[in-house]
Protein backbone atom coordinates (compact mmCIF):
# COMPACT_ATOMS: atom_id res chain seq x y z
CA UNK A 1 0.00 0.00 0.00
CA UNK A 2 2.79 2.36 0.86
CA UNK A 3 4.57 1.58 -2.39
CA UNK A 4 1.38 2.12 -4.41
CA UNK A 5 0.63 5.36 -2.60
CA UNK A 6 4.09 6.73 -3.27
CA UNK A 7 4.01 5.63 -6.89
CA UNK A 8 0.56 7.11 -7.32
CA UNK A 9 1.68 10.40 -5.79
CA UNK A 10 4.69 10.57 -8.10
CA UNK A 11 2.50 9.76 -11.09
CA UNK A 12 0.09 12.55 -10.19
CA UNK A 13 2.99 14.97 -9.77
CA UNK A 14 4.48 14.02 -13.13
CA UNK A 15 1.05 14.32 -14.75
CA UNK A 16 0.58 17.87 -13.49
CA UNK A 17 4.15 18.82 -14.42
CA UNK A 18 3.52 17.62 -17.97
CA UNK A 19 0.24 19.55 -18.08
CA UNK A 20 2.01 22.66 -16.83
CA UNK A 21 4.77 22.30 -19.42
CA UNK A 22 2.26 21.81 -22.25
CA UNK A 23 0.25 24.82 -21.08
CA UNK A 24 3.43 26.92 -20.74
CA UNK A 25 4.68 26.04 -24.21
CA UNK A 26 1.26 26.70 -25.76
CA UNK A 27 0.99 30.08 -24.04
CA UNK A 28 4.46 31.10 -25.22
CA UNK A 29 4.02 29.81 -28.79
CA UNK A 30 0.79 31.79 -29.17
CA UNK A 31 2.20 35.05 -27.83
CA UNK A 32 2.64 38.03 -30.10
CA UNK A 33 2.74 41.85 -30.17
CA UNK A 34 -0.73 42.12 -28.64
CA UNK A 35 0.55 40.39 -25.50
CA UNK A 36 3.38 42.90 -25.15
CA UNK A 37 1.01 45.82 -25.65
CA UNK A 38 -1.43 44.38 -23.11
CA UNK A 39 1.39 43.85 -20.61
CA UNK A 40 2.46 47.47 -20.91
CA UNK A 41 -1.13 48.67 -20.48
CA UNK A 42 -1.75 46.42 -17.49
CA UNK A 43 1.50 47.32 -15.74
CA UNK A 44 1.87 51.04 -16.39
CA UNK A 45 0.53 52.04 -12.97
CA UNK A 46 2.60 49.43 -11.11
CA UNK A 47 5.67 50.62 -13.03
CA UNK A 48 6.63 47.08 -13.97
CA UNK A 49 6.76 48.16 -17.62
CA UNK A 50 8.21 51.12 -19.51
CA UNK A 51 8.16 51.81 -23.24
CA UNK A 52 9.45 54.63 -25.41
CA UNK A 53 9.23 54.69 -29.22
CA UNK A 54 10.27 57.40 -31.62
CA UNK A 55 9.53 57.17 -35.36
CA UNK A 56 11.04 59.70 -37.78
CA UNK A 57 11.68 61.99 -34.85
CA UNK A 58 8.13 61.83 -33.47
CA UNK A 59 7.35 60.20 -30.13
CA UNK A 60 4.63 57.60 -30.73
CA UNK A 61 4.78 55.85 -27.36
CA UNK A 62 5.79 57.09 -23.94
CA UNK A 63 4.99 54.92 -20.93
CA UNK A 64 6.86 55.52 -17.68
CA UNK A 65 9.60 57.31 -19.65
CA UNK A 66 11.46 58.57 -16.57
CA UNK A 67 11.21 55.49 -14.32
CA UNK A 68 14.61 53.98 -13.56
CA UNK A 69 14.71 50.21 -14.09
CA UNK A 70 17.50 47.60 -14.05
CA UNK A 71 19.13 47.35 -17.46
CA UNK A 72 20.61 43.85 -17.25
CA UNK A 73 22.75 43.18 -20.34
CA UNK A 74 21.32 46.14 -22.28
CA UNK A 75 23.96 48.17 -20.43
CA UNK A 76 26.57 46.44 -22.62
CA UNK A 77 25.71 48.99 -25.30
CA UNK A 78 27.65 51.54 -23.24
CA UNK A 79 30.67 49.21 -23.02
CA UNK A 80 30.53 48.64 -26.79
CA UNK A 81 30.55 52.39 -27.43
CA UNK A 82 33.66 52.87 -25.29
CA UNK A 83 35.35 49.93 -27.05
CA UNK A 84 34.74 51.64 -30.40
CA UNK A 85 35.92 55.03 -29.12
CA UNK A 86 39.20 53.61 -27.86
CA UNK A 87 39.69 51.62 -31.06
CA UNK A 88 39.13 54.75 -33.16
CA UNK A 89 41.59 56.70 -30.99
CA UNK A 90 44.24 54.00 -31.29
CA UNK A 91 44.23 53.28 -27.56
CA UNK A 92 43.42 49.63 -28.24
CA UNK A 93 43.97 47.41 -31.26
CA UNK A 94 40.87 45.45 -32.32
CA UNK A 95 43.15 42.87 -33.94
CA UNK A 96 45.23 42.21 -30.84
CA UNK A 97 44.98 38.55 -29.77
CA UNK A 98 43.16 37.81 -26.54
CA UNK A 99 43.83 34.53 -24.79
CA UNK A 100 40.75 32.38 -24.36
CA UNK A 101 42.16 31.34 -20.99
CA UNK A 102 42.15 35.00 -19.92
CA UNK A 103 38.47 35.21 -20.82
CA UNK A 104 37.67 31.92 -19.08
CA UNK A 105 39.06 33.34 -15.85
CA UNK A 106 36.05 35.69 -15.81
CA UNK A 107 33.57 32.93 -16.61
CA UNK A 108 31.43 31.61 -13.76
CA UNK A 109 29.61 28.47 -14.95
CA UNK A 110 25.84 28.23 -14.53
CA UNK A 111 25.38 31.99 -14.19
CA UNK A 112 24.88 33.17 -17.79
CA UNK A 113 22.52 30.68 -19.38
CA UNK A 114 25.36 29.13 -21.37
CA UNK A 115 26.12 32.35 -23.27
CA UNK A 116 29.90 32.22 -22.91
CA UNK A 117 30.14 28.53 -23.78
CA UNK A 118 28.04 29.12 -26.89
CA UNK A 119 30.33 31.97 -27.93
CA UNK A 120 33.42 29.83 -27.31
CA UNK A 121 32.06 27.10 -29.58
CA UNK A 122 31.50 29.71 -32.28
CA UNK A 123 34.95 31.32 -32.17
CA UNK A 124 36.93 28.13 -31.61
CA UNK A 125 35.55 26.82 -34.88
CA UNK A 126 37.15 29.83 -36.61
CA UNK A 127 40.27 30.57 -34.56
CA UNK A 128 41.15 27.42 -32.64
CA UNK A 129 41.59 27.04 -28.90
CA UNK A 130 44.26 29.63 -28.07
CA UNK A 131 43.18 33.19 -28.81
CA UNK A 132 40.80 35.43 -30.74
CA UNK A 133 41.00 39.05 -31.93
CA UNK A 134 39.75 41.66 -29.47
CA UNK A 135 37.03 42.58 -31.98
CA UNK A 136 35.57 39.09 -31.54
CA UNK A 137 35.51 39.58 -27.77
CA UNK A 138 33.43 42.74 -28.23
CA UNK A 139 31.15 41.03 -30.75
CA UNK A 140 30.62 38.13 -28.35
CA UNK A 141 29.59 40.57 -25.65
CA UNK A 142 26.72 41.78 -27.87
CA UNK A 143 25.81 38.82 -30.10
CA UNK A 144 26.06 36.15 -27.38
CA UNK A 145 25.78 38.44 -24.32
CA UNK A 146 28.88 36.90 -22.75
CA UNK A 147 29.30 38.31 -19.24
CA UNK A 148 32.88 37.05 -19.14
CA UNK A 149 33.73 39.08 -22.25
CA UNK A 150 32.08 42.13 -20.69
CA UNK A 151 34.10 41.74 -17.52
CA UNK A 152 37.32 41.45 -19.53
CA UNK A 153 36.48 44.57 -21.54
CA UNK A 154 35.68 46.56 -18.40
CA UNK A 155 39.15 45.69 -17.11
CA UNK A 156 40.82 46.53 -20.42
CA UNK A 157 38.91 49.74 -21.17
CA UNK A 158 38.71 51.00 -17.58
CA UNK A 159 35.42 51.36 -15.72
CA UNK A 160 35.86 55.13 -15.36
CA UNK A 161 36.35 55.46 -19.11
CA UNK A 162 33.21 53.43 -19.77
CA UNK A 163 31.26 55.72 -17.46
CA UNK A 164 32.54 58.74 -19.40
CA UNK A 165 30.18 57.61 -22.17
CA UNK A 166 27.25 58.50 -19.91
CA UNK A 167 28.40 62.13 -19.76
CA UNK A 168 29.14 62.17 -23.49
CA UNK A 169 25.54 61.19 -24.26
CA UNK A 170 24.09 63.47 -21.57
CA UNK A 171 22.58 60.64 -19.54
CA UNK A 172 21.71 62.19 -16.20
CA UNK A 173 19.41 59.37 -15.00
CA UNK A 174 21.82 56.53 -15.80
CA UNK A 175 23.48 54.92 -12.79
CA UNK A 176 27.23 54.15 -13.05
CA UNK A 177 28.26 51.05 -14.95
CA UNK A 178 30.05 48.48 -12.80
CA UNK A 179 30.96 44.78 -13.17
CA UNK A 180 28.29 42.16 -13.70
CA UNK A 181 30.23 39.02 -12.77
CA UNK A 182 32.14 40.42 -9.81
CA UNK A 183 28.88 41.59 -8.29
CA UNK A 184 27.74 37.98 -7.97
CA UNK A 185 30.46 37.59 -5.34
CA UNK A 186 29.47 40.51 -3.14
CA UNK A 187 27.36 38.29 -0.83
CA UNK A 188 30.12 35.68 -0.66
CA UNK A 189 32.73 38.32 0.16
CA UNK A 190 30.59 39.72 2.99
CA UNK A 191 29.83 36.25 4.34
CA UNK A 192 33.50 35.20 4.24
CA UNK A 193 34.89 38.35 5.82
CA UNK A 194 32.27 38.62 8.57
CA UNK A 195 31.36 34.96 9.15
CA UNK A 196 27.70 35.82 8.66
CA UNK A 197 24.78 33.54 7.92
CA UNK A 198 22.87 33.81 4.65
CA UNK A 199 20.11 35.72 6.42
CA UNK A 200 22.56 38.19 7.97
CA UNK A 201 24.27 38.67 4.61
CA UNK A 202 20.99 39.33 2.80
CA UNK A 203 19.94 41.84 5.45
CA UNK A 204 23.28 43.66 5.17
CA UNK A 205 22.99 43.92 1.39
CA UNK A 206 19.47 45.28 1.65
CA UNK A 207 20.77 48.00 3.98
CA UNK A 208 23.85 48.90 1.91
CA UNK A 209 23.89 52.12 -0.06
CA UNK A 210 24.30 51.53 -3.77
CA UNK A 211 27.61 53.40 -3.86
CA UNK A 212 29.05 51.06 -1.22
CA UNK A 213 27.65 48.01 -3.00
CA UNK A 214 29.14 49.11 -6.34
CA UNK A 215 32.52 49.77 -4.74
CA UNK A 216 32.54 46.31 -3.19
CA UNK A 217 31.92 44.83 -6.65
CA UNK A 218 34.71 46.93 -8.17
CA UNK A 219 37.12 45.87 -5.42
CA UNK A 220 36.41 42.22 -6.22
CA UNK A 221 36.87 42.97 -9.92
CA UNK A 222 40.23 44.64 -9.31
CA UNK A 223 41.49 41.69 -7.26
CA UNK A 224 40.14 38.98 -9.51
CA UNK A 225 39.85 36.00 -9.24
CA UNK A 226 37.88 35.39 -6.04
CA UNK A 227 39.09 32.89 -3.46
CA UNK A 228 38.04 29.26 -3.52
CA UNK A 229 35.95 29.85 -0.40
CA UNK A 230 34.17 32.81 -2.03
CA UNK A 231 33.41 30.71 -5.10
CA UNK A 232 31.99 27.98 -2.86
CA UNK A 233 29.85 30.49 -0.97
CA UNK A 234 28.67 32.11 -4.22
CA UNK A 235 27.24 28.83 -5.48
CA UNK A 236 25.61 28.19 -2.11
CA UNK A 237 23.91 31.58 -2.39
CA UNK A 238 22.40 31.23 -5.86
CA UNK A 239 18.85 31.04 -4.52
CA UNK A 240 16.12 33.42 -5.66
CA UNK A 241 16.59 35.75 -2.68
CA UNK A 242 20.16 36.58 -3.66
CA UNK A 243 19.37 36.59 -7.38
CA UNK A 244 16.71 39.22 -6.67
CA UNK A 245 19.16 41.30 -4.61
CA UNK A 246 21.64 41.12 -7.51
CA UNK A 247 19.03 41.92 -10.18
CA UNK A 248 17.57 44.89 -8.29
CA UNK A 249 21.01 46.48 -7.89
CA UNK A 250 22.17 46.26 -11.49
CA UNK A 251 22.76 49.63 -13.18
CA UNK A 252 19.47 51.38 -13.90
CA UNK A 253 18.34 53.94 -16.43
CA UNK A 254 15.16 55.00 -18.23
CA UNK A 255 13.58 54.08 -21.54
CA UNK A 256 13.65 57.72 -22.61
CA UNK A 257 17.40 57.92 -22.06
CA UNK A 258 18.07 54.71 -23.98
CA UNK A 259 15.82 55.77 -26.83
CA UNK A 260 17.90 58.97 -26.96
CA UNK A 261 21.11 56.92 -27.14
CA UNK A 262 19.56 54.84 -29.92
CA UNK A 263 18.59 57.99 -31.83
CA UNK A 264 22.15 59.31 -31.68
CA UNK A 265 23.52 55.99 -32.90
CA UNK A 266 20.87 55.82 -35.62
CA UNK A 267 21.83 59.25 -36.91
CA UNK A 268 25.41 58.14 -37.66
CA UNK A 269 26.43 61.74 -36.99
CA UNK A 270 26.70 62.06 -33.20
CA UNK A 271 29.79 59.83 -33.11
CA UNK A 272 32.52 60.08 -35.71
CA UNK A 273 32.74 57.85 -38.78
CA UNK A 274 35.89 56.38 -37.29
CA UNK A 275 34.02 55.30 -34.15
CA UNK A 276 31.15 53.83 -36.16
CA UNK A 277 33.65 51.85 -38.22
CA UNK A 278 34.36 49.82 -35.07
CA UNK A 279 30.98 50.10 -33.34
CA UNK A 280 28.65 49.07 -36.14
CA UNK A 281 30.15 45.58 -36.73
CA UNK A 282 29.70 44.92 -33.00
CA UNK A 283 26.27 46.45 -32.36
CA UNK A 284 24.59 45.79 -35.70
CA UNK A 285 24.68 42.00 -35.56
CA UNK A 286 21.23 41.71 -37.12
CA UNK A 287 22.58 43.23 -40.35
CA UNK A 288 24.53 40.02 -40.94
CA UNK A 289 21.25 38.41 -41.99
CA UNK A 290 20.74 38.70 -45.79
CA UNK A 291 16.98 39.06 -45.29
CA UNK A 292 17.51 42.16 -43.13
CA UNK A 293 19.93 43.64 -45.65
CA UNK A 294 17.15 43.65 -48.23
CA UNK A 295 15.00 46.19 -46.39
CA UNK A 296 17.22 47.86 -43.78
CA UNK A 297 20.01 50.38 -44.27
CA UNK A 298 21.26 49.75 -40.76
CA UNK A 299 19.94 48.49 -37.44
CA UNK A 300 21.33 47.61 -34.04
CA UNK A 301 19.92 46.24 -30.82
CA UNK A 302 20.81 44.72 -27.46
CA UNK A 303 18.59 43.07 -24.92
CA UNK A 304 19.08 41.81 -21.42
CA UNK A 305 17.42 39.63 -18.83
CA UNK A 306 17.65 38.25 -15.34
CA UNK A 307 15.19 35.93 -13.60
CA UNK A 308 12.98 39.00 -13.09
CA UNK A 309 13.93 41.49 -15.81
CA UNK A 310 13.59 41.80 -19.58
CA UNK A 311 14.97 44.85 -21.40
CA UNK A 312 15.83 45.88 -24.94
CA UNK A 313 17.00 48.94 -26.82
CA UNK A 314 17.12 49.13 -30.61
CA UNK A 315 17.40 51.45 -33.59
CA UNK A 316 16.79 50.96 -37.28
CA UNK A 317 16.67 52.90 -40.52
CA UNK A 318 14.77 51.22 -43.33
CA UNK A 319 15.46 51.64 -47.02
CA UNK A 320 12.06 53.28 -47.41
CA UNK A 321 13.25 56.11 -45.16
CA UNK A 322 11.58 55.02 -41.94
CA UNK A 323 13.73 55.64 -38.87
CA UNK A 324 12.84 54.19 -35.48
CA UNK A 325 14.26 54.03 -31.97
CA UNK A 326 12.74 51.94 -29.21
CA UNK A 327 13.44 51.03 -25.59
CA UNK A 328 11.39 48.54 -23.60
CA UNK A 329 12.09 47.76 -19.93
CA UNK A 330 10.21 45.41 -17.60
CA UNK A 331 10.76 44.12 -14.09
CA UNK A 332 9.16 41.84 -11.51
CA UNK A 333 8.35 39.25 -14.18
CA UNK A 334 7.13 35.71 -13.79
CA UNK A 335 8.78 33.01 -15.90
CA UNK A 336 5.75 32.88 -18.20
CA UNK A 337 5.56 36.65 -18.59
CA UNK A 338 9.22 36.83 -19.53
CA UNK A 339 8.98 34.02 -22.08
CA UNK A 340 5.91 35.56 -23.73
CA UNK A 341 7.41 39.05 -23.86
CA UNK A 342 10.67 37.76 -25.28
CA UNK A 343 8.87 35.96 -28.07
CA UNK A 344 6.65 38.98 -28.82
CA UNK A 345 9.32 41.67 -28.82
CA UNK A 346 10.93 41.03 -32.22
CA UNK A 347 7.59 40.80 -34.03
CA UNK A 348 6.41 43.96 -32.28
CA UNK A 349 9.46 45.87 -33.55
CA UNK A 350 9.04 44.60 -37.11
CA UNK A 351 5.36 45.55 -37.15
CA UNK A 352 6.22 49.06 -36.02
CA UNK A 353 8.84 49.44 -38.73
CA UNK A 354 6.87 47.93 -41.59
CA UNK A 355 3.21 48.65 -40.87
CA UNK A 356 2.03 52.27 -40.88
CA UNK A 357 -1.45 51.46 -39.60
CA UNK A 358 0.03 49.51 -36.69
CA UNK A 359 2.27 52.45 -35.81
CA UNK A 360 -0.77 54.71 -35.77
CA UNK A 361 -2.61 52.26 -33.53
CA UNK A 362 0.28 52.28 -31.05
CA UNK A 363 0.52 56.06 -31.24
CA UNK A 364 -3.18 56.45 -30.49
CA UNK A 365 -2.86 54.10 -27.52
CA UNK A 366 0.35 55.28 -25.88
CA UNK A 367 1.43 58.76 -26.93
CA UNK A 368 -1.14 60.72 -24.97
Amino acid sequence: MIMWSVAGGVSILVFFLVLFQVHFQREVSQSGPADLVQFVCDNESSKRAALFIRYNGEVIASVNPSVRMPLASTVKIIVAIEYARQAADGRIDPEQPVSLDALRSFYVPKTDGGAHEAWLSHVQAMYGNDSVPLSEVASGMIAYSSNANTEYLLQLLGINNVNDVLSLFGLTDHEPVYPLVSTLFVPARLMTENEWTKKQTAQRIEQMKLAEYRQCSIDIHEHWPPSHQEIKHMYRMMNMTFQKLWSDRLPRSTVEEYATVMAKLNSKSFLSKEVHAYLDPVLEQIMKEPANQQWLLHAGKKGGSTAFVLTEAMYATAKDGGRMELAFFSDGLTVLEQAKLLRALNTFERELLQNESYRQKIKDLFSG
